[in-house]
């Protein structure tokens, strides 16, 4: 079984700021550089943890992201998010490596931290309903791994990684409106695979 590696946060910059970083590091300011890399590595390893279910497959999607990103920063039009952008090189690796090699899926009960999401809120859960949460949250995440790659991604991207429809948009490069209806697609294929998975193998 692989080891699990902790997933860090994304580092949050305000728009302007993120500019004002951009800009910087395409004049070649090593602060700047050093900045927009802390914050891309994290959310470049996170996002692809999320599509490979893979600790070692996401590291090596996430080091390659990061020279690919810096290779075009200089490219890059400072006025546009970089998120958007990162997560779409991430997309298309993810993509590209999955034509060479069968991406290994973890089947740990216990999913990488900080992928999680979908979980009900309770103020002050007792420990039988952080046991089932946990169960359920796992189930959950083993279910979107079994998605088609174009369904799991958009539902990654909205649910995990908080983006707008605007911007999964512009990651995927596909119209707002295919973005809506992937979505509920992604939703409704997840709820049977889900159903299947309990009806068939009495998991929570």
């Amino acid at each position: 079984m692989t080891e699990q590696r902790s997933a860090p946060a994304p580092v949050a910059v305000s728009p302007q700021g993120e500019a004002a970083t951009v800009i910087l590091a395409q004049q070649g300011e090593e602060a700047a550089l050093d900045e927009l890399a802390r914050s891309c590595r994290q959310q470049a390893y996170v996002f692809a943890l999320q599509l490979t279910g893979n600790p070692d497959d996401a590291l090596d999607v996430a080091q390659d992201s990061m020279v690919r990103f810096f290779r075009s920063l200089g490219r890059f039009d400072a006025s546009r998010p970089v998120r958007p952008w990162l997560l779409r090189i991430v997309r298309n690796l993810v993509r590209d490596r999955a034509r060479r090699w069968r991406v290994r899926r973890t089947e740990s009960l216990e999913p990488a931290e900080g992928v999680l999401r979908f979980e009900p809120r309770d103020p002050r859960p007792d420990p039988e309903t952080l046991s089932s949460r946990h169960e359920l949250q796992a189930l959950v995440w083993r279910c979107v791994q079994e998605l088609p790659p174009r369904f799991r991604e958009v539902l990654v991207l909205r649910e995990y990684q908080d983006l707008a429809y605007s911007e999964i948009a512009e990651a995927l490069k596909i119209p707002r409106g295919t973005v809506m209806s992937r979505l509920h697609r992604a939703r409704r294929l997840l709820r049977e695979v889900v159903v299947r998975r309990q009806n068939t193998t009495g998991e929570v």
